[in-house]
């Protein structure tokens, strides 16, 4: 059965357009950045990461995607037929598969639709546009900050002892959302931990006081389907 968790209801008129499923496994990758862009895709079910290779070698994490993200969108209407970005499987699931072209089509002959999609693309522009802000103005320890936070928001679990971040990440796929080196991260990570703001067990990190890490990176307090990383 196919699923539109995020996707606004008159997008689900997408899914006229899917022409088949497919199975992606961990480790792979559903698409490279370079590659010929024909394929859109829809995620059933296990979890993406849509990164950036930086000059200097470095991944720069954009999105966590999972069931009911739609990725590959970036190259609609656009004169450049190849990924902007690649997609790395990091749970693995399985996507259902739209052409470009039909895609392009239907939104140029469906209004409503059209305008539907656009709303949700300014959504993901907001929320790239302020990951970005967090990157820039408040250096590699605003970076973590802000990514604990967008975390929290996207797959913390509230219990009596803080917000369990209920998703296994590395040090280094941390250090990918921040641009930054895994041992700048294990050095503020263990910052942290010494001061009890977090706590780490067997990998998994409960945030303690989410308002300190808010506190630092003078916060907006932008709502949280903007603060987010899926």
């Amino acid at each position: 059965m196919l699923s539109v968790k995020e996707i606004p209801v008159t997008l689900s008129h997408l899914f006229e357009t899917v022409r088949h499923v497919k199975k992606v496994e961990k480790g792979t990758f559903l698409f490279q950045e370079g590659r010929q862009a024909d394929e859109l895709y829809i995620i059933q079910s296990g979890i993406l990461q849509l990164s950036k290779i930086i000059p200097d070698g470095r991944e720069l994490t954009l999105r966590m995607c999972n069931s009911g993200d739609f990725v590959g969108e970036l190259n609609l209407f656009s004169s450049s037929s190849r990924y902007l970005l690649s997609a790395r499987v990091v749970e693995s699931g399985e996507v259902a598969v739209i052409m470009r072209t039909e895609l392009e089509e239907k939104l140029s002959q469906n209004l409503p639709l059209a305008f539907e999609f656009i709303r949700w693309m300014s959504l993901q522009y907001r929320k790239t546009q302020t990951k970005f802000r967090d990157l820039v103005l408040h250096g590699k320890k605003g970076a973590l900050y802000s990514t604990l936070i967008r975390i929290c928001n996207s797959y913390g679990l509230n219990t009596s002892d803080g917000i369990l971040i209920n998703i296994p990440l590395t040090n280094q796929e941390l250090a990918n959302f921040c641009g930054t080196s895994r041992e700048v991260v294990n050095r503020l990570l263990s910052d942290l931990r010494k001061t009890g703001i977090i706590s780490i067990s067997k990998g998994t990190i409960t945030i303690h006081d989410v308002n300190y890490l808010k506190e630092e990176i003078d916060c907006e307090d932008c709502p949280v389907e903007i603060c987010k990383i899926d």
